[in-house]
Parts: C-alpha cells; structure tokens; sequence
C-alpha cells in the first residue's frame, strides 16, 4: 500500500461495542450485522479491506474490491461489516469459507458466493479525518457520499426512534441478524474501545446431555458435554456442546457422570456404527456436528437436563458454544425439545437492506428484489 496517503491509515482497529441487557434510551440504532467487520480504505485505485485483527483481507474479496473502486468515493475510509446474503438470510458459514489460501478458490468463490459490504460509519472523506467529530455528523456524511451507490455496497438502516430500535430487534433476527447496536449520537470514533452498546439475543433452552468428551488434562476430567434436543419424531438431535467449567467442577463431573455411562450400540448416537447392519463412515464423516474433527466421545444414557445459554441457532444447533445455567433434575429428558426454542420470524434481508441478496449465484433470484 506504498502509494496510499490518506488522512487515516491502515491499520486501525475498529471501534467497539459492549454487550448491555437491554436497549438503551436517546441513541441511535442500527441492526447488528452477522458477518467480518472490516474497515475500507480507498484512495483511487488502491483498496485495503482491514479486518478485526488487523491483518487485510483484501484477497479474499476480489468482487468486493471491484466493487469499492467503483461505488466508493474517490477517496475515503468507511467503517461496516461484509456480509453474505442469501434468499434465506445472512449464511456466516458460507462467509467463513471465503477466507481460503489459494486464489483460484478464491476467484471461484469471489463468483459463486459473492459477498455484499454494510457501511455504518465514515472515518475520513477526501482530506478530512472524521474520527474526532460526533457519530450523528459521521452518519449524515456517510449518507451524502454513499447516496449513488449501488450494491454489493449499502448503508445500514438507522433509527434513533427505540421503539423502532425494540421492532427491529425482534423481527429481524428471522433473516440471520445477531441483535442491535446503539450509538452516542454525540460520540467521537474511538478505535479499538467499548464505546458503543450491542444488544444480543440471549436465551435459554432445557437439553439432554448425551455424552462428553475428556479434557486435555486428563482422561477423568470432563472437557466437554454433547447436548442433544428430541425432534418432533422423538429422534435425540446433537445440537451443540458446552465446555466453559471451572477446574473442580470438570473434577466432580466426571465422577458424577460415570453411573450414566452406556455403550454405543445402546445409544442414539452411534454415528460411526453400522447403518441397516452396514457400517457406512460416509454419514460419519460429513457430520457437521464435528467436521474434520475425532468424532470419538463417551456415550450417555440421555437422563440428566442441563439448562445452557444460547444466542441464536444455525439450522438445529447452536451458532456458538452454549453456556451452562444449570442443572434441571425437575426436568424429564423427553420434555426437552425443539418446541420449546423460540422461533423468530422469518424476515427477508431485501426488506432491511433493498437488493442485499445479490441476485448473480441462483436462478431468478434477481426477480423479487
């Protein structure tokens, strides 16, 4: 980036945000975008994609670039989250496979899976450095330079309206995104610190521990526990794990747990076992419940209920590790089940962001946008 002179250089570390319960009163609000945060910064031709850690991503996103030099203004640093739309929803996995090491994948990808680019913020526009000015004239800048842009590029809705802010939390979430963000309408652009406000969808569900796994300490301390929820044909779905315990308690665990030990066969679980009396790996290895990973744990019978925290789920299982609440003796394993998760409404990403979905990577897709 030898040629690039702009009032703020690459790298800087994007501003942040702290998790609080709810949403916070005389701000200004946007959805909270599922995707890689990343910082543009653009001087004519040349383009630099900065991400969390800093390092560009630049490669990854050769469409993208294309993109910035075209929509952008001439000269600029914005602040935003790339993203990959679907007619379902942002797919973060599908995201995540965009960062690959060898550019004819990357080029594949760049065309088959194209993401898109949500600008929220204006750090510096031409000669000026914005970052000292409050957040509501960095928003009316960002605005005015982004007004002819055109997609994969968009700018984020914003309401200062809270009524709005509370709508949009519980609707949106159908279409993939992670929550809301509020920011001090007065607030200068503080690099790297929890200045602005993330709320999170937060929930609890009821599951069957179904299994562990050892920790890498030692084989009679507990490192994980495999949660499982009962579909509506009364089938144990592995759903997710959840591993954060103190020390002592991974102790106590496994003590505790070694009356519940079962064989596989015995087990809902026997997924590297013989299907219809014919072993087939083949299900085994495409689990997505632990690609590329040794699918070996120690089977349960599915008696105890744990209660975990969760954000969000990814199709049937939790999007992150689940967090331990407690334990639910009161609770009998079959009343642990999908219906008792929260289903959000299913909301089109064209109806948040107009053309968000790009239109190029299925048949008609274009129509309805």
């Amino acid at each position: 980036m030898g040629g690039m002179k702009l009032p703020v250089m690459p790298p800087v570390a994007p501003m942040l945000a702290k998790s609080v319960p709810t949403i916070p009163p005389d701000a200004s609000y946007e959805p909270k975008w599922d995707g890689f945060r990343s910082i543009i910064f653009r001087d004519g031709d040349e383009v630099e994609i900065g991400s969390r850690n800093e390092r560009p991503m630049t490669r990854y996103f050769p469409e993208l670039v294309a993109a910035f030099r075209r929509e952008l203004p001439e000269r600029c640093v914005v602040d935003g989250e790339i993203v990959l739309g679907t007619p379902e929803g942002l797919d973060f996995e599908a995201l995540q496979q965009r960062i690959h090491p060898a550019a004819s994948r990357v080029n594949l990808l760049a065309e088959q899976t194209p993401a898109s680019f949500i600008a929220f913020d204006l750090l510096a526009l031409a000669d000026e450095d914005l970052t000292g000015r409050p957040f509501a004239e960095r928003r009316a800048m960002l605005e005015q330079a982004l007004r002819d842009a055109n997609a994969p590029v968009h700018v984020t809705p914003v309401t200062t309206d809270r009524e709005l802010a509370e709508r949009w939390f519980e609707q949106f979430e159908g279409a993939g995104l992670d929550g809301v963000v509020a920011k001090p309408l007065d607030g200068p652009y503080q690099p790297d610190k929890r200045v602005m406000f993330k709320i999170k969808h937060e929930r609890t569900a009821d599951c069957v521990v179904a299994g562990y796994r050892p920790h890498k300490s030692g084989p009679d301390v507990i490192g994980s526990l495999l949660l499982g929820l009962y579909t509506e044909d009364g089938a144990l779905a592995s759903v997710g794990v959840i591993g954060a315990f103190p020390m002592s308690e991974r102790k106590n665990l496994f003590a505790e747990l070694q009356p519940l030990v079962t064989t596989f066969d015995q087990h809902p679980w026997d997924w590297a076992g013989p299907v219809d009396g014919v072993r087939n790996p083949r299900d085994n290895e495409t689990s997505r419940w632990n690609a590329g990973k040794d699918l070996s744990f120690t089977p349960l019978r599915p008696e105890r209920v744990v209660e975990v925290r969760y954000d969000h789920m990814e199709g049937t299982r939790f999007r992150h590790t689940a967090q331990f609440v407690r334990w639910r003796p009161d609770r009998t394993p079959e009343s642990c089940t999908f219906a008792q998760l929260e289903q959000p409404i299913t909301f089109a990403l064209n109806d948040i962001v107009p053309g968000l979905h790009p239109t190029g990577s299925a048949a008609g897709l274009g129509d309805s946008a």
